[in-house]
């Protein structure tokens, strides 16, 4: 069995960024790497990304929504992220069922319990091992995710149909992800991301690192364990 870890937080948060970095310094040891994101990561749930994500959307309810993020993840478990984790993968996804609760949850009213319900019959109650929330500062995270929905959209790719919604739906999503880590301690860890993306990288690097030796999916360091 491979690893799972999940990347959260909000858009501008730095995630993606250091997902592409820490599968880069994986991969230079050798190891077997899986990278996908949701919603997204099958053809099916790149459609379902594109009517999710897309600013000319308008009219879609919550639970629609809800239903959407649910039905793209129950495939992409089943296409990507079981596969690869029976084949002895590392799995790196950028978003998982965290988000789902932070943003429909949290910034759609949905509430908690709804989700995870979804979750458990949807997704069989996968979990990952290690969930990386990282958490900048909310105003600037908040302003960078609109600067970069302003460039993707000058590029002609319009995903900007949640960056329309004004801060207290951003505010309700940030809160809601800090409850998630206050549950889950074990699961999730906050990174701190008001720092350079070095620095950042660095810290998460060496946390992965750890938390696949404990699995023995990388092996233990020369010592460690003797007295």
């Amino acid at each position: 069995m491979g690893f799972f870890l999940t990347f959260e937080g909000l858009d501008g948060s730095g995630k993606s960024t250091q997902l592409r970095k820490l599968a880069e310094h994986l991969q230079s040891q050798g190891l077997a790497i899986t990278v996908t994101r949701q919603p997204g990561g099958t053809h099916l749930g790149d459609r379902v990304r594109g009517l999710i994500l897309d600013s000319k959307t308008e009219h879609l309810d919550p639970r629609t929504e809800l239903g959407l993020m649910f039905s793209d993840r129950a495939q992409c478990i089943a296409e990507v992220i079981a596969p690869a984790l029976h084949g002895g993968n590392v799995v790196l996804c950028d978003r998982f069922t965290d988000s789902t609760e932070a943003y429909q949850g949290g910034g759609r009213q949905l509430g908690s319990e709804i989700v995870l319900r979804m979750h458990e019959t949807m997704c069989g109650g996968l979990q990952p091992d290690l969930t990386l929330l990282l958490l900048a500062d909310f105003d600037k995270s908040l302003a960078r995710a609109r600067r970069r929905n302003n460039r993707t959209a000058a590029a002609g790719q319009d995903e900007g149909r949640f960056e329309r919604e004004d801060a207290d739906f951003y505010r309700r999503v940030y809160d809601k992800y800090r409850e998630v880590a206050g549950r889950e301690p074990n699961r999730v860890v906050i990174i701190d991301g008001d720092r350079s993306i070095e620095t950042v990288h660095r810290e998460i690097s060496d946390l992965v690192e750890s938390k696949l030796r404990t699995a023995g999916v990388l092996p233990a360091l020369p010592g460690a364990g003797v007295r």
